[in-house]
Order: structure tokens, then sequence, then C-alpha cells
């Protein structure tokens, strides 16, 4: 009898120590909850080196503030200053005030103008772009993904760092821990006897002791000789080239940057360096002088669970509830949090069009089941749906009337808002938000619409999962 009163005691305070510390996120809550009477005790220890709020040691935050303002205060010096009307003067956002507002004021994102934007809709062209552009490299080189892999094409971007860097150009390479877990030993040892400079972002095992595991680099990166940059939803894999033959054709959407903004991009990176490697990129030939390269207005905004709020989420209800004739979303993985899925709903019942295009063939089921259950509830309120099938789609777009357009890596989910390094760029210029909207249409055409009358016939198995899946959301 002992011992039930013992195991009773422990589970209550297992419950009352989640309960605790998760009071202001109940959704995160109910799902820590639902794990924990699944798998008790083991649930618990998952939830104390998983679920650990992001910190950063009192000294390494020190070192970070210092290099990351004299970071800063170097751009300042090299980016052109043209006031928030100058760089937005001739773009529909300018009479949005309130947004303009909000996107004005988020810290360490100017809104750029004088820069040039162009759209890759598919890995070949996007890795064909990459590769050329590190091809021409003079300076430095500075690569930072999710996800790399030791396949045909990882071996292709190998060959090229290890090649440049025997040419004398610095070549930095960051990799996530967790994303490029798969990534071979010889892969890393080859790219470092050839000169490479190549760090691990919170490797599995010092994420899972430190009690990060959770929070992972999701941002793909690609900065050449401090001119020309590269950011969207395309890894280094094969299967971003259609190699998986249960996912097929591949679309997503990557854009090169130049101008001013790839000095942000470039100040990203040198962040992310710092944490990782310990190692400061200060030198003026990371921030280089140029001519003014186009005339598109851009805003690069990142957002980690170590800054002061979640910038990405922000932004997008922002957006989405400034929306007054059409939302257009393209995500792989679809979990908004309530106050996106409210901004969705109130549009729609609104009398705005909103469509989301989703995955026909999912690459992660429980996502999927999480996703499908927040797609009754929407579509009672006027969004449509899609779902791609062509092939897989992951692509990571935003289109709000012809106000702004986004790509980065950032998921319409959760983990993405609130648990992951991500990075995307606002884009304003009408031509290129027409060129979005454009590829939008295509992948429509390319979708099969998910009709009410026929998702509501779906079995009581299928319902099922998504409840279950839906407790677990709040993880994903």
């Amino acid at each position: 009898m002992m011992w039930l009163t013992l195991a009773l005691g422990l589970f209550i305070f297992q419950i009352a120590t989640i309960l605790l510390l998760e009071f202001r996120n109940p959704a995160k809550a109910v799902a820590w909850l639902s794990v924990l009477f699944v798998l008790p005790i083991i649930g618990f220890i998952m939830y104390y080196f998983l679920a650990k709020k992001y910190t950063r040691r009192k000294q390494m935050r020190r070192k970070e503030r210092r290099v990351i303002a004299e970071i800063r205060r170097a751009l300042w010096h090299k980016a052109r200053k043209a006031g928030p009307g100058d760089a937005v003067r001739r773009c529909d956002i300018y009479g949005e005030h309130r947004l303009l507002g909000l996107l004005n004021n988020i810290p360490g994102s100017p809104i750029m103008a004088c820069n040039s934007v162009e759209i890759y809709s598919d890995g070949e062209s996007t890795y064909e772009a990459i590769l050329a552009a590190m091809e021409q490299a003079r300076s430095f080189i500075h690569v930072e993904y999710y996800i790399v892999r030791d396949d045909e094409i990882g071996k292709k971007f190998q060959q090229l760092m290890m090649r440049k860097a025997a040419e004398g150009v610095p070549v930095r390479l960051l990799y996530d821990g967790v994303g490029s877990y798969k990534l071979s030993g010889r892969y890393v040892k080859e790219l470092k006897r050839a000169g490479v400079e190549v760090y691990g972002f919170l490797p599995p095992l010092i994420a899972f002791f430190d009690k990060r595991l959770n929070y992972r680099n999701h941002r793909k990166i690609v900065v050449v000789d401090g001119t020309v940059g590269f950011l969207g939803g395309i890894n280094i894999g094969d299967e971003y080239l259609g190699a998986d033959p249960a996912l097929g054709y591949w679309r997503d959407t990557h854009i090169r940057l130049g101008g001013d903004s790839v000095y942000y991009l470039q100040h990203t990176f040198a962040t992310d360096w710092v944490f990782a490697s310990g190692k400061t990129l200060l030198d003026p030939m990371y921030l280089p002088e140029h001519e003014c390269m186009g005339e598109e207005t851009v805003q690069l905004i990142a957002s980690g669970p170590d800054a002061p709020w979640y910038a990405v989420q922000e932004v997008f209800f922002g957006a989405m509830t400034a929306a007054r004739s059409r939302i257009y979303i393209t995500t792989p993985y679809f979990i908004p949090d309530p106050s996106i899925a409210m901004a969705l709903k109130t549009a729609a019942v609104s009398g705005v069009d909103v469509r989301i295009i989703l995955p026909g063939v999912p690459d992660a089921r429980i996502i999927h089941w999480a996703s499908m259950s927040y797609v009754h509830e929407l579509m009672q309120a006027g969004v449509r749906f899609y779902q791609y099938q062509k092939g897989f789609v992951h692509a990571k777009t935003l289109i709000i009337d012809r106000l702004l357009a986004t790509v980065g890596t950032a998921n319409m989910d959760m983990r993405s808002f609130f648990s992951n390094f991500e990075i995307m760029a606002v884009l304003y210029d009408r031509d290129t938000i027409a060129r979005l909207e454009r590829d939008f249409m295509t992948d429509m055409r390319n979708s099969k619409e998910i009709l009410l009358s026929e998702f509501e016939r779906r079995s009581k198995y299928e319902r099922a999962k998504e409840l279950a899946a839906r407790l677990l959301a709040p993880l994903f």
C-alpha cells in the first residue's frame, strides 16, 4: 500500500510541476500532460530534457551581446540609411500605417531599399545558382543549413568548398546537429583537412545534457563575398532534386539577394557562428562596400527562442489582420497557434480570400494528422485548403494582398514560431509579389481542393488520429 501512495504522490508532483512551469502556455501543458499520462515517469524525463525554456549561460550572453553590438555598429555604418518612408514609398505597404509601424519596430530588422531579388521554385535551379555564386567567390563563403547530406548533391557542395579553400578563399560551414545527424564524420573530416571551418549547432549529445535538444537551427543561409546571399526552404540533399521515390518532385521556394539585405544575412550567420564556434567574424571584409544592386525593398527577419519576442509569428499575425482581399499560404506543415488560427478565421469570415496549399503526400504522418485537425474548423469559417498533387510541396510563402510576401525557412507551425531559429525575407515590390502569386496559382492548379462536404465524411479512425495528433501538436 505504501508504494501505491508513493507512486501517486510522485505522479501528482509531476503533474503539478508541468502545470506550474507551463501555466502561460495551456496548449503546451495539455500536450505534455497527455505524454505523461501515456508514459508515466518517462514522459516527465522527456519533459525535463526537451521542454526547458531556452536560456543561455550568463557568460556566453555577455560575450555574444558584445560581439553582436559590434557587428550591428559596423552594419549601421555600411548600410544605406534610407528612412522607412524612402524605402517603401513606391510600395503598396506605404499606406498601411499600422502594419508598417509593426514592421518598422522589429529590432535589428530595418526595411532596406536598393536590393535585387531573384526567385527559384525548385531544387535544380536553386543549386545551380548557389554553386555558380560559390564558384565565383573571391573573399569568403559562408554556408549554414539545417540539413546537409553526404549524397550526390552534398558531395558537389563538399568538393566545391574544398576547392575554394585550396584557392585560399575562407570557407565556413555551419550545420544543425539534429537536422544533420546522418551526416557522416568522414564528410566533415575531409572538409576540415581541406581547410574548411566546420561546426555543428547544438550537437545532439551536448544539446541533450544541456536540455536544449528541442531548439534547432532551421535556417538555410549562403553568403558569398558579402554581396550575394541565398535563403529559403531548400537544404542540401538529393531529395530536394526529387530523388526520394516516396515524395517525387520537390516543389520549394528559394531566393537570391543582392544589396544591403546581404549585410543582415551575414549578420545572422555571424551571430550563429559565434554561438557554435566561439569565434567572431568582425573583419571589415565581411561587410564590403558595394554599389546599389537593384531597386527592390526587402526586410530580413530572424527569429528564435533566444529573442525577446517571436518576430516571425508577430509578422504573420500582423500581416493577416491587415489583409483586405487575399491571404495565400503555402506550407508543408500547418499547426497554427491560437492567434494565427483566429486571424485566419476572422479574415475568412470578413470576406478575405484565404487559401492554403498543403502537401498531398506528407513526409511526416503524425504532423499531417495534426495539420488536418485544424482544417475542419477553418473550412467552416471559409478558409479554402488545397493538397498538392504533383509531388511534395515544401515551399514556405505568405502573400498578403499586394502589400507584401514572405519567403523563408519558417513553416506555419508552432515549432517555427517558438522553438526554431528561423529567417525569412519580407518582400514589398509589386513585381516580386506578383511572381510569387503566379507560382501560387500554378501550385493551386496542381492541387486538389479539400471540400468540406467530403472532409466531414472521413472515418472515425481518421478523426481519432487527428485528435491524438492535435493534443501533441504544440510539441511538433
